[in-house]
């Protein structure tokens, strides 16, 4: 089971719709999980931002036994060290994840509001972190939702399926 855990507000329509449509992809139940404060660490005021490791870290404290996977959604930028920022971040081959909503927003990409925009980019940005968490790595097929995304646009570009040579290492034992 894949268990959605907010940290600190995020919108219900988003949560509503990956509970609705993320397991159609991962062929999983998805539920919701309690919603958890923000880190108390790893926020950087010069950057307004806070650091990925951080994120991981609260995810990894959370008991949820009979999750298979912890996917964290999260309203606020992030980074992880080197990078200008990222759209989320998981442990390869392990349990947590995350989304950093903020930039996936069509506004901050130049865009008007558009909320189905956003759920498809939101939930490609899952899909794609499930995948790291499967022990998949990034993907240079064209449309491979595990295809690294620098830009919304590069995110927008993808389908939020697995490309046949991911799914074949997914299905390997």
């Amino acid at each position: 089971m894949i268990l959605l855990v907010p940290i600190g507000p995020v919108p219900i329509y988003l949560i509503s719709y990956l509970e609705d449509k993320l397991g159609v992809f991962v062929d999983r139940p998805v539920k919701l999980g309690r919603a958890v404060p923000l880190p108390r660490t790893g926020y950087d005021n010069q950057r307004q931002q806070y650091e990925a490791g951080a994120v991981i870290e609260l995810l990894a404290t959370l008991e949820y036994p009979e999750a298979e996977r912890l996917v964290g959604l999260i309203e606020q930028d992030c980074y992880s060290p080197g990078l200008n920022f990222i759209f989320g971040q998981a442990v390869s081959g392990g349990r947590e994840a995350f989304v950093a909503l903020p930039r996936l927003c069509p506004p901050c990409s130049g865009l008007e509001e558009d909320k189905s925009l956003y759920k498809e980019r939101v939930l490609k940005e899952v899909i794609h972190e499930l995948g790291h968490t499967w022990g998949l790595a990034h993907c240079e097929q064209p449309g491979c939702v595990m295809r690294f995304s620098n830009s919304v646009q590069e995110t927008d570009e993808k389908s939020p399926e697995f490309c046949h040579i991911c799914k074949n290492k997914l299905a390997a034992p």
